[in-house]
């Protein structure tokens, strides 16, 4: 690890950016969307933020195990009013802050990141900010990196490495990311494209009662793999667990896949994201390395 980079963790939630300008506060997602009347806790908790400031951060909901619970984030959007209200004492929000764009009126973007670290560290000190505010970790040193990679799905889903030099850039252009990532077995129960040559495969696991629940989709198979996934499938018989089910390109879209049900007879071995995600759904994009028949 570099000397010029600093790390911090990424969290499984809904990157934001937070501003309060003369009482008025607004908290956006990163496609611009409004979301401050669905997180009235956030609006509630700038009264303990100077006046004129604005964070870079992510929203997060922890559940009682402490793990981060993205499905309950997720659905806190549509909630407004008294439905928010109630929502934010079952499952609040945090606020996670990871950059400082503006600190009573004066800009920070062009401020190199390590002053920019160093005066959000000064703000949630000066002000003892609490809950809904959380400072994320952030370190230079690559024992903890280590330490926080074997955190598994309870607090992270990853590492961002910045510039220290770097002046604040919107996207994540300048940083560098490293997902955590396991390995896991699952069924595969239909693809997408033909059946001799896959673009995708659908993957599923039996539950407690013995029914193939689907889990989510492998990213676009490379050629060399597409071939022997291929070559191992036969068509899907009558009675196929799946048979008249709907599937979707991804999380909240309504884009309706095409595809093939296969006789769910071969296992895949797959590398996925760790974090938990929201339930009926996969971890994440996955990749087949490894095939066998069961």
């Amino acid at each position: 690890m570099s000397h010029e980079t600093r790390q911090s963790l990424e969290k499984d939630g809904f990157r934001a950016l937070f501003s309060i300008d003369a009482g008025r506060v607004v908290l956006r997602s990163r496609r611009g969307t409004e979301m401050a009347a669905s997180f009235p806790e956030i609006v509630a908790g700038s009264a303990q933020l100077p006046d004129a400031t604005a964070l870079d951060g992510e929203l997060v909901v922890w559940d009682a195990a402490g793990r981060l619970a993205f499905e309950r984030l997720q659905n806190r959007l549509a909630r407004r009013g008294a439905g928010a209200e109630r929502a934010a004492g079952e499952w609040p929000a945090h606020f996670v802050a990871f950059d400082l764009l503006r600190l009573s009126g004066t800009e920070t973007i062009r401020w190199p990141y390590w002053r920019r670290r160093a005066a959000l560290e000064s703000l949630f000190a000066a002000r003892r900010l609490v809950a809904p505010w959380a400072l994320c970790p952030s370190t230079t040193d690559p024992d903890t990196v280590r330490e926080w990679l074997t955190w598994s799905s309870v607090e992270m889903e990853g590492v961002v490495f910045k510039r220290v030099t770097g002046a604040y850039q919107p996207s994540v252009r300048g940083w560098k990311k490293y997902k955590v990532r396991e390995t896991s077995e699952a069924i595969v129960g239909a693809v997408t494209g033909t059946l001799n040559s896959p673009r995708t495969v659908l993957l599923g696991r039996y539950d407690d009662e013995g029914r193939l629940q689907y889990v989510g989709r492998t990213t676009t198979l490379a050629q060399t793999a597409s071939v022997a996934v291929g070559g191992l499938l036969a068509p899907g018989r009558g009675g196929h667990p799946w048979t008249g089910w709907t599937f979707t390109a991804g999380w909240g879209s309504g884009e309706t896949l095409d595809v093939t049900l296969v006789e769910p007879g071969l296992v895949v071995e797959v590398g996925v994201d760790v974090v938990t995600p929201p339930a009926g759904t996969a971890p994440g994009p996955t990749t087949p390395p490894s095939t066998s028949p069961v």
